[in-house]
């Protein structure tokens, strides 16, 4: 058996699979230039805080705004975040051909966003996290 791929900085090997990864998306009227943008985005109903965070200059930085304004997350959040990554991965990589390219090339090997910090989207860092933005791809 393959060992599996694993990815987390957008610019590593296999980088590309990350919400960080530079890929502009078209959705709502708006090009969004990360998956991450839009995920957080779609955290809040407030047209500021969606703003702010569609045109936060980096990724993290987007990221780093949704936690400041935390307070406002959709109650419904948990309901929704599921739905809304599989969402967005699934965009990302049917707007990008080159990255939906890379994707079909990984064959059948298992993927996983190996992260230390994140073991409900990534593997935790150790395996035992639940990896469900791989499922996503």
């Amino acid at each position: 058996m393959a060992d599996p791929i694993l990815f987390y900085e957008p610019f590593d090997e296999h980088g590309f699979l990350s919400n960080f990864y530079p890929s502009n998306i078209l959705l709502e009227g708006k090009v969004w230039p990360t998956s991450e943008h839009y995920y957080q985005a779609k955290k809040f109903t407030s047209p500021q805080i969606i703003n702010a965070i569609y045109s936060a200059p980096t990724p993290e930085k987007a990221f780093e705004l949704s936690r400041t304004y935390q307070d406002e997350v959709r109650a419904n959040w948990d309901e929704l975040k599921w739905q809304t990554m599989d969402f967005i991965v699934r965009e990302k990589f049917s707007q990008n051909s080159q990255l939906a390219f890379w994707l079909v090339n990984t064959g059948s090997d298992e993927i996983k966003e190996h992260s230390h910090k994140d073991s409900y989207w990534g593997d935790g860092g150790d395996g035992s996290g639940e990896n469900h933005l791989a499922e996503s791809s």
